[in-house]
């Protein structure tokens, strides 16, 4: 597969990783990074679609990696004294605190330990409004704050009706207006059809929740997912890359996601101390459900002991999102760098070693 695109002098073993990390795609790929405001790495190879090669102009449906843009406009609404961590849910929210939920904070939403890791109720994947409302009556799992586990949806609904409530606004508009327009984001969080868009496929063998061997909670795992990744027709459709799904629809490039990090490193996002509480540790431990480690701050993703952020000593300060079937987005807060990986092959965890490889040469490189 040939590579396309170009690296700062320093950077080749970046150019030679992304060779063998395109010769493991049968899609297509996209690697940038940036370091203190400047593009020193944007590589690219493969297919968007049939017939389409992959640019760096190229969109992709983001999964989860959609999580840390909105993390990024929760800290921006906290510098504002609009949301605040340790503030009670129910205080922008009242109806939440039904079912006990009167004491939940928002940073125990936002550290994925509230407990509500699936909707009860019969309600559309892509229905932000009723899945909300479900969830405000639901009673949590566990006594929130007590345990860790990934609301790999149920972080999406909770967040964008906070968002509604202190802003006013849908968190498609809020992206739009706070990052996206005002410093040239190629980003998007309900995709109208006229946007072309990389198409997804699965690599044969794909599946989620790689680290569970458990049955009983496996059910629980289908319950929270609903489908969304077990075929390509629905991760394709119109429906889904148009829902404002805070928690994984999100559509952008390679270049736009490094470049988001870099802003936040540089401080035009959000002022230092903000950033510090947006990505200490909020929560950490091993998944109740999934059984898979987990760290998080404040919305984001740090660095685990399983090297999600890159190997051993790349940075303990990292930060950032990955998103299902390999997307890796993020930064390098000691080092000055952020990254973002695309691509539209999904490969199950436990044997893509693709954002692996480029964030090894990379921590070599800079």
């Amino acid at each position: 597969m040939t590579v396309r695109g170009e690296v700062r002098p320093g950077f080749e073993a970046v150019r030679e990783a992304f060779g063998q990390v395109a010769a493991e795609t049968s899609g297509g790929v996209g690697f940038s990074v940036f370091r203190r405001g400047e593009p020193v790495v944007s590589l690219c190879a493969g297919s968007a679609s049939a017939g389409v090669a992959w640019t760096p102009d190229t969109r992709v449906v983001l999964f989860s990696g959609t999580k840390g843009i909105v993390a990024t406009l929760v800290a921006m609404l906290t510098a504002r004294g609009q949301l605040g961590p340790g503030e009670r849910v129910a205080r922008y929210w009242p109806e939440f605190a039904a079912a006990g939920k009167a004491d939940v904070t928002v940073a125990q939403v936002l550290s994925h330990t509230v407990g509500l890791p699936y909707v009860d109720a019969d309600v559309a994947l892509t229905d932000n409004a009723g899945s909300a409302l479900a969830l405000a009556t639901q009673h949590p799992l566990w006594t929130p704050g007590k345990r860790v586990a990934y609301h790999a949806l149920t972080y999406g609904y909770l967040v964008t009706e906070l968002i509604r409530r202190v802003t006013g606004q849908g968190v498609g508009a809020l992206l739009h207006e706070l990052l996206a327009a005002p410093h040239g984001l190629d980003l998007t969080l309900g995709t109208p059809p006229s946007v072309p868009v990389a198409t997804l496929r699965r690599a044969p063998g794909y599946r989620i929740s790689t680290f569970l061997q458990d049955d009983d909670r496996r059910r629980v795992v289908e319950r929270m997912y609903r489908g969304l990744l077990d075929s390509t027709d629905t991760m394709n459709s119109p429906a889904y890359r148009g829902a404002e799904l805070a928690a994984g629809s999100g559509v952008g490039t390679a270049t736009s996601m490094a470049r988001l990090y870099d802003l936040l490193l540089a401080g035009s996002l959000v002022p230092s101390p903000v950033l510090t509480l947006a990505t200490r540790t909020w929560s950490e431990g091993i998944d109740a459900i999934n059984d898979r480690p987990l760290h998080f701050g404040l919305g984001f993703e740090l660095a685990d002991p399983i090297g999600t952020y890159g190997p051993t000593g790349a940075d303990p300060g990292a930060f950032g999102h990955s998103g299902a079937g390999g997307g890796r987005h993020g930064a390098w807060p000691g080092r000055g760098v952020s990254f973002s990986f695309t691509t539209n092959e999904l490969q199950a965890e436990d044997v893509d070693t693709r954002a692996a490889v480029l964030l090894a040469a990379l921590h070599e490189a800079a």
